[in-house]
């Protein structure tokens, strides 16, 4: 089993005053309806004979089996690993342990960005292939070479970096327009951030990608086209997902959320957007009522509030419209909380990541950034509605 934490900064970023571009990706990326039942056909590019499938127990149940089902046609065999729920490092070395004496030589991870995330760890420490099949595109887990780790409570507990990306991703578009419209609206809000914050890295010499490089061209232009992506087709694709119908822009959304942003954020770099997602976690009211693409729309919109962005209200409205938060009670929060207000400051005031931006990042300018942005966004909640986000949040 490997036990060393992998840092990529001391790969890319160690010895020279040169600090290279370097960009990275999965071996390969799988989408369309269907090809779940293909999966066996595509571990024929790795030397798979035993796979552990790692999912939750509705994922066991429904993905799980159809996994293990089609193994058993090509005479590899799977066992089950129950995901249970938080991608903390207690539950990644339980699985590891279990897995290690199942002799597997690949692990699946099937399900959302957590169990993905776990998954993704719990290879690493195993020394296996990962496979990835996420059934949301609610977030751009799934490409990535690292794992945000969470504590048991569900506060975020930092990253985990791996020196590979998964060997395939597969994503099953008939499988993520059956899930919730929400799901995929909240992929949007995690995608559209990847073109703000790279382009953010890309003018900022000093700017290095969670690779501890600087971004290439090529991940900024795919974050670019990202954005545009979604702009053009985010509010067709999440009717689409809402008549559970798998149409073109679905697919263009989908491998938006996941592929574009995936490679987007990973060798593009991230600024004050992300940052400020995860502070929200630390704040109990947040992190177990909204999805993690929501916290990150709210910090888009506070991150073009402190560039004084023109494109703010073109986001604020997108947003709007497919049902994204866009001002602070639609995040359970109320600027007049100054406790949790000053906990989420000093939180995203401490990830390097923020101080990415233009100009310098304090307590001050933030708080003022968090104002402008809820400002703007009640403005433009007053003159269009919040009926997509009501929609999507009603119980």
């Amino acid at each position: 089993m490997s036990n060393q934490p992998y840092l990529p900064a001391k790969i890319f970023n160690n010895r020279s005053n040169t600090t290279p571009r370097v960009m990275v990706a999965p071996q390969r990326y799988i989408q369309g309806p269907g090809v779940i039942d293909q999966l066996d056909i595509y571990l024929s590019l790795l030397t798979v004979r035993k796979v552990g499938i790692l999912a939750s127990q509705r994922g066991q149940a429904a993905e799980g089996k159809r996994i293990s089902e089609t193994l058993h046609k090509s005479n590899i065999e799977s066992v089950a690993a129950l995901f249970t729920g938080e991608c903390s490092l207690a539950e990644i070395e339980a699985h590891a342990a279990t897995l290690a004496e199942q002799n597997i030589d690949c692990l699946v991870a099937v399900g959302g960005g957590k169990p993905v995330d776990a998954g993704k760890s719990i290879a690493y420490r195993l020394n296996v292939p990962v496979v990835i099949v996420p059934t949301l595109a609610s977030n751009d887990a799934p490409c990535s070479a690292l794992s945000v780790l969470y504590t048991p409570e569900g506060s975020n507990d930092g990253v985990e970096f791996y020196p590979s990306n998964p060997a395939i991703v597969i994503v099953d578009t008939e499988i993520i327009a059956s899930a919730g419209e929400r799901y995929l609206v909240a992929g949007m809000g995690d995608a559209l951030a990847t073109w703000y914050e790279a382009r953010v890295c890309l003018n900022n010499p000093k700017a290095l990608t969670p690779l501890g490089a600087r971004p290439t061209l090529a991940s900024c232009a795919i974050a670019e086209v990202c954005a545009r992506t979604l702009f053009e087709y985010g509010k067709s694709a999440s009717q689409a997902v809402a008549a559970n119908v798998c149409d073109d822009s679905l697919e263009r959304v989908v491998e938006a959320n996941t592929l574009l942003s995936g490679i987007g954020f990973e060798s593009g770099g991230l600024a004050l957007a992300h940052p400020l997602a995860l502070a929200f976690t630390q704040i109990d009211a947040i992190h177990h009522k909204y999805l993690h693409g929501e916290m990150v729309a709210m910090g888009t919109a506070i991150q073009l509030a402190l560039e004084r962005s023109n494109e703010a209200e073109k986001v604020a409205r997108f947003f709007a419209q497919i049902g994204l938060p866009i001002h602070m009670a639609q995040l359970s929060l109320s600027l007049d909380d100054e406790e949790s207000v000053n906990i989420i400051i000093e939180s995203a005031l401490k990830n390097k990541n923020a101080h990415h931006m233009p100009t310098a990042v304090t307590a001050h300018s933030l708080r003022d950034a968090m104002l402008g942005a809820n400002a703007l966004g009640e403005k433009v909640a007053n003159e269009i509605g919040d009926d997509a986000y009501r929609r999507l949040h009603e119980h």
